[in-house]
């Protein structure tokens, strides 16, 4: 295992490994590692797996591609792809599809990454390196409206116009913003009033990687593609650590687990429930003493029903 892999610990790894095997396939299986990462939960998906289980990993992430190449498992395979590609695996072939959202830990500490205020880096924070443009470009040529947008929507963040506004004035002054620790500076000065234990530039830097990346776009697709690819008995396990992602999980597995009655059409057949809730799980006392960054992790579960779509 590389020394990246190393440093990384997987939150939630036996709980959501045993969540995902509750499948009806259980051991004999076929899952999916959405976001394979540094490969903790593919690692002990795989070491208790049968002979005949099968495990197909996504990632966008060319160091997590080098990390899953260490493994020689006939069983294992992974394409480099997002995972709002799952769609085209065949409909009802998959019994359990596992997302661990967010970015890993060698990402955050990787100053060339551009993910972390807490480096000099350039301002970068794609999760494929190898495609689309990175914040720094956009930032370049966005307006404030549009600045201001990403901030407040994906960051949740109070002062969204007044970082835009800064942001713009200083491309006009002395040309864009290209490191992580000059967009951190900037908003510790636009932002006067911090919350207690976090850096100013907390909100500003996680909306710009949500953006940049289009995560909420991309997990919503993946979750639309979860109903058409997992065979009935089959369990979908989404490990989230912000809000924004965690309303899209509970809203779409509470949409997908309940009956649809067409109020207009009153003699038509309801609309089957294709889900059914599992609940969640939150990390130990113990899990987030060991490592403080899974304390906003929440793991939620649902069991694909008979009704396929």
């Amino acid at each position: 295992m590389t020394e990246a892999a190393l440093t990384h610990t997987t939150v939630l790894l036996n709980e959501a490994v045993d969540e995902l095997l509750q499948a009806s396939a259980g051991a004999d299986g076929t899952y999916v590692d959405a976001t394979f990462g540094r490969g903790g939960h593919s690692r002990l998906i795989l070491s208790r797996l049968s002979a005949q289980g099968r495990l197909q990993a996504f990632d966008k992430d060319l160091e997590a591609i080098a990390e899953a190449g260490r493994i020689a498992d006939s069983r294992f395979s992974i394409r480099h792809e997002g995972f709002s590609h799952l769609g085209e695996l065949p409909p009802g072939s998959v019994d359990g599809v596992l997302m661990d959202l967010g970015i890993s830990s060698p990402q955050i500490d990787s100053p060339e990454r551009g993910f972390s205020f807490r480096f000099e880096g350039p301002l970068d924070m794609r999760m494929d390196t190898t495609r689309g443009e990175s914040v720094a470009d956009w930032l370049a040529t966005a307006t404030v409206d549009q600045i201001t947008e990403v901030i407040r929507d994906y960051g949740e963040e109070r002062f969204a116009f007044q970082i835009a506004k800064a942001l713009v004035a200083r491309r006009q002054e002395r040309g864009p913003i290209s490191t992580t620790t000059d967009l951190a500076q900037l908003v510790a000065d636009t932002v006067k009033t911090r919350e207690p234990g976090q850096n100013p530039a907390t909100r500003t830097f996680q909306a710009f990687r949500i953006f940049i990346n289009a995560e909420l776009e991309e997990l919503e697709q993946a979750l639309e593609a979860s109903l058409q690819v997992l065979s009935p008995g089959g369990r979908l396990v989404v490990i989230s650590f912000h809000s924004l992602e965690d309303r899209i999980v509970k809203q779409f597995i509470a949409k997908h687990s309940k009956e649809v009655v067409d109020r207009r059409v009153p003699f038509a057949e309801p609309v089957k429930m294709r889900l059914k809730a599992c609940g969640r799980v939150r990390p130990s006392e113990a899990e987030v003493r060991g490592n403080p960054r899974s304390r906003s992790a929440i793991m939620r579960m649902a069991e694909r029903t008979e009704v396929l779509a």
